[in-house]
């Protein structure tokens, strides 16, 4: 690979890591991609779709010209795996935050589970986290959530395409879902917790796939760097 064609525009498949941010990537790789070509300041890169820190998997990042297909990209269909935990809830739906409220779980049985998930598939309404990066009044979500005040979210359509659940041990509950750009498996999680007539929280989430790119031929920035320097 040569300077040219990361202007010209390439699809870079990277696995993030945990505890990176989605902007941690696209700066490590700018960075590895900078000091290898000697590219100009003005190099374009970007990812189609945030992961939080808290998630790994799936983060495409877009150089050069490719940088206009993000929002074609970003528009696809997303997979995911991961965990929720059951009888617990947190403010950020997840473990960014510690448990604010404890639910009973002794009547959650894996029938309920399965049928559970029946709920969920489709179009269904759905609100944000209060701790996301959306906007309201000037502010991202969880700036106003850090600083103690009470926000009015709108709940949004999404689309869940596929729910399945793939082990069930209490109280733990593994899953994989395909579903549609702006859905927020944080709030899955809520939901569904609510939906068990109890409380849940997200434990694990990793990225799959997006559309037709998959992690399995996805690398981590260090392996990317490695690549480079090898070449």
């Amino acid at each position: 690979m040569t300077a040219e064609d990361y202007l010209e525009g390439q699809i870079l498949l990277i696995d993030k890591p945990l505890q990176w941010s989605s902007f941690q990537a696209v700066n490590k790789l700018k960075y590895i991609l900078k000091r290898q070509y000697d590219l100009p300041k003005k190099f374009k890169i970007g990812h189609a779709g945030t992961l939080d820190p808290l998630a790994t998997g799936l983060l495409i990042i877009c150089t050069g010209k490719f940088t206009k297909r993000i929002t074609e990209i970003q528009g696809q269909a997303k997979e995911y795996t991961g965990t929720f935990v059951v009888g617990a809830t947190t403010p950020s739906y997840d473990l960014e935050t510690g448990i604010d409220k404890t639910f009973p779980t002794e009547h959650i049985t894996t029938e309920l589970v399965l049928e559970t998930t029946q709920q969920f598939i489709g179009e269904i309404d759905q609100k944000p986290p209060v701790f996301s990066a959306i906007k309201k009044d000037g502010k991202r979500l969880y700036e106003h959530a850090r600083a103690g005040e009470e926000v009015e979210i709108a709940s949004r359509k999404t689309t869940i395409h596929e729910f399945e659940i793939t082990r069930v041990e209490l109280p733990e509950i593994d899953f994989r879902v395909v579903c549609s750009k702006g859905t927020y498996i944080r709030s899955l999680a809520f939901d569904f917790g609510n939906a068990l007539h109890s409380g849940a929280h997200l434990s694990v989430l990793r990225r799959t796939k997006i559309g037709d790119y998959s992690v399995e031929n996805g690398v981590t920035p260090e392996a990317f760097e490695k690549t480079l320097s090898n070449a």
